[in-house]
């Protein structure tokens, strides 16, 4: 008996199994470039769930952006909330410098105190920079700070014509972005900040200025006129200066198409919103947006020399795929890529296969499935213990 264990361990010891899997990158969508009047001498259009650009006019020249600089105050203002570092119910104290900051703003006061979401409504409906450098000062207790911070926040999103100078986009030297790179911190806010739609859509909305001469009452009012002109706009930012001109970010969406429409430098009120119209208009004429909404249950996949004798899976992330083609997306089919076995250490978070998404013969993208949990590679006693166990059920 002891000489047929003492085999079966050695067998057991070295035999291995292995699955290569290879990771490959989502497919994304190549657009015609349509011919359409667009009077701002830059633009781009974006399907905001894949990042798919569906329209650009000179999308890389770099110009002074006014107060749509605010999208990226916003992002960061959003990313310390989502990472717990402020709550919307902290109290805010304005100082000196941003309550003399010009330009559109709510007149916060120098010492008066506000709750970070009523600055966040002061930001996305009226355009304040008071309330910008305020909640910049609070973030990172200076100005000078917070820009820095936006300017590493825009090489990440690989917004590589960009460099900011302020918070809120008064005219600077240097200060300036692009039409794609305003796209990129566009639906970086609107996509992974969803919430900002709940501020930005508002038409109207009063706060209470709390001073040491008492409270009174201010009636903010949102300079996103697109809001009552087009049916399915939903946000985001306006700016203008005699510098930057007419500038726009604009999120609509329609039968569960997401786009984000940018103008820079359009020559009046009436222009950009003719712009924002046209790019959307068309957008959604073209776009149709496949999501896979039935995701199948995933088995469990066999561990070889592991301390368990099975991992379980889950998925990486959905699938999204842009068409602007006139593609039948109901035909859509896919298929799981699994290994029967793998072996040992398995560790959570890690590849183990892939959904693959066709169109007929054409793959349309992939996404990964992930091991849901880390197994260890099995110690020799355990290995004697599960051998002892299935002797035992044997005998």
């Amino acid at each position: 008996m002891k000489r047929f264990i003492t085999s079966v361990l050695v067998l057991v010891l070295f035999a291995a199994a292995s699955c290569p899997c290879t990771v490959l990158a989502k497919k994304k969508a190549k657009t015609a470039q349509p011919s359409l009047d667009i009077s701002a001498p830059s633009a781009l259009l974006m399907e905001a769930e894949t990042g798919t650009i569906l329209y650009q006019k000179n999308e890389h020249t770099a110009r002074p952006p006014a107060s749509v600089t605010k999208v990226m105050t916003l992002c960061l203002i959003f990313d310390a909330i989502e990472k717990k570092q402020i709550s919307l119910t902290d109290e805010v104290t304005v100082s000196e410098h941003a309550a003399n900051m010009g330009g559109s703003q709510v007149f916060l006061e120098a010492g008066e105190v506000q709750t970070v979401e009523t600055l966040i409504k002061c930001i996305s409906i009226a355009s304040a920079n008071d309330a910008c450098v305020a909640m910049a000062e609070f973030l990172s207790g200076s100005e000078e700070e917070f820009v820095a911070q936006m300017n590493k926040k825009a090489a990440a999103l690989g917004m590589e014509d960009t460099h900011f100078v302020n918070c809120c986009g008064l005219s600077a030297n240097g200060h300036v972005t692009s039409a794609y790179d305003i796209g990129l911190m566009a639906r970086e806010l609107s996509v992974r900040h969803p919430k900002i739609h709940d501020y930005c859509t508002i038409w109207m909305e009063n706060i209470i200025h709390r001073t040491k001469r008492g409270d009174s009452e201010f009636g903010l009012a949102n300079t996103n006129k697109l809001l009552k002109q087009y049916p399915y706009a939903t946000g985001l930012k306006t700016g203008y200066t005699a510098a930057a001109k007419y500038c726009l970010a604009a999120t609509a969406e329609k039968d569960g198409v997401k786009l984000i429409a940018v103008l820079m430098a359009a020559p009046d009120i009436k222009s950009r919103t003719a712009d924002a119209q046209t790019l959307l208009n068309y957008g959604f004429s073209v776009c149709r947006v496949y999501k896979d909404q039935n995701q199948m249950p995933l088995p469990e996949i066999t561990v070889k020399k592991g301390e368990a004798d099975h991992v379980s899976l889950t998925y990486e992330s959905d699938m999204s795929y842009v068409s602007t083609s006139g593609e039948d997306l109901s035909k859509v089919t896919k298929k799981i890529r699994l290994p029967k076995s793998v072996a040992a250490p398995v560790k959570q978070g890690e590849a183990a296969g892939k959904v693959v998404y066709f169109l007929g013969d054409k793959e349309l993208g992939h996404i990964n499935i992930l091991f849901a949990e880390s197994v260890a590679h099995a110690a020799f006693s355990d290995y004697f213990l599960s051998l002892l166990q299935k002797l035992f059920l044997l005998t």
